[in-house]
This record gives structure tokens, sequence and C-alpha cells, in this order.
């Protein structure tokens, strides 16, 4: 089951196991799983009805990483919208095994009337997170000091973004949901994100909307390729590069 707080976020709701309920962990069962089951996304309009996504399917497990392939309008971010809750599949379903993240730096979901600290304090509160930790983080992560207590409404774009990305990792999901690999601020702070995301967490699943085929190559080990609505995995990305020359 899943949710969207009124802040934009989402919010993943899982029914409780009834080993949970005896005190262990109910996430703590093997085999667990991101599935996607034959989801079908249509989008109406006066011209007509446009078909994104044509029954698409896949699986991503514990430490997986799948790259999703597409040329300009081919539904990779509605794929990743879909997959966070953000959007609603015309049919289909996804199964949500593992402790799956928003889109990464998704900066929406913050409330601009209230600081940085205060979005941080509610974010942790809904995600059931400790806040001194998660503070702690995002401010050494930012390096945004004393702007963390100004409301977040008069961050700059960038600065919008240093925090949601920070936050997206500050929570303990197992799975990222990328939509392409967004680095911010100058070079050297680009280089502390890379390695954050890419190292630091490459135990966690990853689910990566990109163009690029260097991003696929080094840190996925499957693509999804989409064209006219279809979708179908690769493991042989050698192969899955040459196909997607040809679209």
């Amino acid at each position: 089951m899943q949710s969207v707080d009124h802040a934009g976020a989402p919010k993943l709701l899982e029914a409780e196991p009834a080993a949970s309920r005896n005190g262990s962990d109910p996430f703590d069962l093997p085999h667990r799983r991101i599935e996607a089951i034959d989801i079908v996304k249509e989008f109406h309009s006066e011209i007509g009805t446009r078909r994104v996504l044509n029954g698409v399917s896949f699986s991503v497990g514990k430490g997986e990483r799948m790259a999703i392939l597409g040329r300009n309008g081919a539904g990779k971010s509605t794929l990743i919208q879909i997959l966070s809750g953000l959007q609603r599949p015309t049919s289909g379903r996804i199964e949500r095994g593992l402790r799956m993240s928003w889109p990464l730096a998704l900066s929406g979901g913050f409330i601009g009337e209230l600081t940085g600290y205060d979005n941080i304090r509610f974010i942790t509160r809904i995600y059931d997170a400790q806040f001194e930790e998660t503070y702690a983080y995002v401010k050494d992560f930012t390096e945004l000091g004393s702007y963390l207590h100004v409301p977040v409404r008069l961050y700059s774009s960038g600065m919008r973004m240093r925090l949601a990305f920070a936050l997206s990792l500050a929570i303990d999901f197992e799975c990222y949901l990328i939509d392409e690999v967004i680095l911010v601020g100058d070079q050297r702070f680009q280089q502390k994100c890379h390695f954050e995301l890419f190292e630091n967490r490459r135990h966690c699943s990853m689910i990566l909307a990109t163009h690029s085929l260097e991003v696929m190559k080094s840190f996925c080990s499957s693509a999804l390729i989409l064209k006219g609505g279809r979708g179908k995995v690769f493991t042989d990305l050698d192969l899955a590069t040459s196909i997607y020359a040809t679209l």
C-alpha cells in the first residue's frame, strides 16, 4: 500500500507481516524485490489518448541496479514517478518489497514557508528517522550552514537541490530511484555527490533513468529499454548499447 504526504513526498506503507508484531524486522524476508507488473499508463488530452507505457514488467532485487534507457518521450520519467507513487498507473501494479526512495533530489515536497531545519524535522517524522542524526548529516553534506534556518522559499534552485539530495541520502533506503544523475553545485561538490551515491551506497539497489551509456555500463547490471510504450530488460549491456543506438 502506498500514500503521499501533504508535502508531496511519497511515503511507502507496507502491510505489517506477523513477524513484525513479535519484534523482528518486517523487511527481513528472503528474495525481497521491487516488481513492476504489466504497467500501462495513458494520458488523455483534447487530441486523444496517448499510451506512454504499454504492459511494462521488470524486477529489481536487493543490491541490483537497473538502467532505464529510451529516447525523449519514451516514458522514463513517467515510469520513475509511477514507481515512487507520484503517479498512478492506468493499470498494472507495483510490488514494493524494498524500502524505496522518492526520486533522488526531488525538491517539490518542501514546504516553502518552513526553514530547511523544519523541513528536515517534518520528513524525519514521516519516515520515522532519527532527527538529530539526519540533521547532522544534511548540515554536513549540504554545506548550507545558517541557511538551514532560512525559509526554503528563499533558497536558490541549487540550494534546494542540495537539501533534497542530502535528505534523499540521509534516510535509510534500500532502493534509490534516480531520474538522470543529478549532481549539483561546483565540481568538488559534484564529486562528493557521486561518491556518496555510487560508492558509499554500492550495496543499495538503484533504478536509474538515463541517456548515458557510460553511466549504465559503469554502475548498472541490467537495462530496461523503452520504445513505443513497450519495454524489454537486457542483462547483456553490450547488446543493450547496440540496440539503444538504433532507436
